[in-house]
């Protein structure tokens, strides 16, 4: 990165410098045409109120030295006078731009270029009191010409600047990179690192994702903790009572005993698994395919499938309320009623009830679950619906719970970006309530 910053700095530096050389030309070049034009004028002034053809030696010889051209043309346009060429050999001058400008408005100028583009003439004519013409000439060198003489000077001028603007640059760029490099050296702190008022809507979005990397490493890290944990203690119980009946150390009654302890960790092992696995398929799942779901139609079909359940749990399950469409993934919205349905009746108690009930307020549809259970008290609401979080450890060991279902509901909420409620009391009972805006 600092490579490419030092490279484009030197870039806008060479064409800085470029850009001043030619300005500089260019600027030179019209000053060098308007001192030539005026001194042309001076020696027309000069020569105009004085007889050209007796012109002292002194005089011939300074414009001969200054390289000055003096033509005299009569009213006609015939050569009277030339101080550098046989005026009797020259043409007739009416037609020539300077000369012909000046007849009609007293003086005229014009440049013109050689055929070989090494130099340019400056002509300036003035008429005279006897409607004869006076012009006078000077040849200048052109802007190549200029360049060309000036390009040594120029050469030593432009290495010299970028010889002294390349430890600049790396210095500057060094003063550039460096918040950034600090920055990257300490990405938990980098809020507080000072930084350009341009990369502070960069530096806030890569430290929230900072964060939210470190939060999910950590929550992974975690999650990984407790699954270790929760499949253990039941391969542990199913590794320790088959020990049992392998050693011959159970009795008849006992093996029978030993093997529904063993069938029961199984089940919960599995159903530790599905949920895991479930939990496992949201997080990874890229894109949802939505559509219109009836969401009555899929409380009944969930509410059904948990009827068993409810009744070996000696809890009534019910269903309320009218069809309902919402927009969602069917499978989500299922599991979302069968873990609260599920919660519902694992946590309550004997001869409870579970209240499923799918409704429309301010046309936003809803779907509550009410439980006459055990309840959950005001500082655990909040931890509910982490992962492998469970209120009771005691009770979820003895109904089964795996303290996924609620985190699984949590993620169907967000992906439906619906809005999730929860009212309980202890010893009273429970209502989670899904609103989807």
């Amino acid at each position: 990165m600092k490579k490419k910053i030092n490279a484009k700095m030197m870039q806008m530096v060479a064409l800085t410098l470029l850009l001043t050389v030619c300005a500089l030309l260019v600027i030179g070049y019209h000053l060098l045409q308007e001192q030539v034009i005026d001194d042309l004028k001076s020696y027309a002034d000069i020569l105009g109120n004085r007889d050209t053809t007796q012109l002292e030696e002194r005089d011939a010889s300074m414009l001969k030295s200054d390289k000055i051209r003096i033509t005299l043309v009569n009213a006609n346009g015939s050569v009277i006078y030339d101080n550098m060429t046989d005026y009797r050999k020259m043409e007739n001058h009416k037609n020539r731009p300077e000369i012909a400008q000046a007849m009609k408005t007293g003086e005229g100028q014009t440049v013109r270029i050689s055929s070989t583009f090494s130099h340019n003439t400056y002509y300036y004519a003035i008429r005279l009191a006897d409607g004869s013409v006076l012009r006078v000439s000077k040849e200048a060198g052109n802007v190549w010409q200029i360049l060309l003489r000036s390009l040594p000077l120029l050469v030593v001028v432009c290495v010299f600047l970028l010889v002294i603007c390349a430890p600049i640059s790396r210095l500057l760029t060094r003063k550039l990179v460096e918040p950034i490099e600090l920055m990257a050296q300490d990405m938990d702190h980098m809020d507080t690192i000072p930084v350009y008022e341009e990369l502070e809507p960069f530096v806030k979005t890569i430290h929230a994702q900072h964060q939210d990397i470190m939060k999910n490493a950590n929550m992974r890290q975690e999650f990984t903790a407790n699954v270790s944990h929760e499949l253990k203690t039941p391969l542990t119980s199913i590794s320790g009572y088959a020990e049992l009946i392998e050693n011959g150390m159970a009795s008849g009654d006992d093996t029978v005993r030993f093997a529904k302890e063993i069938h029961k960790s199984a089940n919960r092992l599995l159903t530790l698994i599905n949920d895991i696995i479930r939990l496992s398929q949201l997080d990874s799942t890229p894109e949802t395919t939505f559509e219109k779901v009836d969401l009555y139609e899929v409380a009944q079909v969930t509410v059904d499938m948990l009827a068993m359940s409810a009744q070996q749990h000696r809890v009534s399950l019910q269903l309320e309320g009218r069809k309902c469409y919402v927009y969602g993934n069917k499978q989500m919205l299922e599991d979302l009623i069968y873990n609260l349905c599920d919660n519902a009746i694992r946590y309550n108690v004997e001869n409870g009830l579970v209240c499923v009930t799918v409704g429309e307020v301010d046309d936003n549809v809803f779907l509550a679950v009410r439980d006459t259970g055990i309840g959950i008290s005001k500082e655990n609401q909040e931890r509910v619906f982490e992962r492998f979080y469970r209120v009771d450890k005691s009770r979820s060991k003895q109904t089964g719970g795996t303290g996924l279902g609620l985190a699984i509901v949590k993620h169907v909420v967000a992906e439906h970006h619906a809005k999730l409620d929860i009212k309980s009391k202890e010893g009273k009972g429970t209502e989670i309530k899904v609103t989807f805006v």
